[in-house]
């Protein structure tokens, strides 16, 4: 199963964080998407921050190991790290998310 995961991070570490993901092969691609305003209520009080969203692409596998390394990264106490599966693409992109998904061969 391939998934897109969506997560909410502070703009300054959105890039650093996408670039780890796709280098441990925990995904294949990472889109940084910027200008988010987000309005959530936190601690009783509704708070507004601007964040970047991350578009990550990896596979139902990579998951559990993706979702331990953002949490161990993110500077939230409690990361928005959202799951969404999809069955649907192109035949060559899934190809691809999983050779990039890996390890490189010695």
């Amino acid at each position: 199963m391939s998934l897109v995961v969506l997560v909410t991070v502070p703009p300054e570490r959105a890039h650093e964080l996408a670039r780890i993901l796709v280098a441990e092969r925990l995904a294949g691609c990472v889109n940084v998407v910027g200008g988010l305003h987000s309005v959530y209520r936190w601690q009783g009080d509704v708070v507004e921050d601007p964040e970047t969203l991350l578009m990550i692409k990896t596979t139902g596998e990579k998951y559990p190991d993706l979702e331990a390394r953002i949490k161990s990264l993110h500077p939230y106490e409690v990361p928005e790290i959202i799951a969404l599966p999809f069955d649907r693409a192109l035949p060559e992109f899934q190809l691809w998310l999983r050779d990039a998904l890996e390890p490189t061969r010695s």
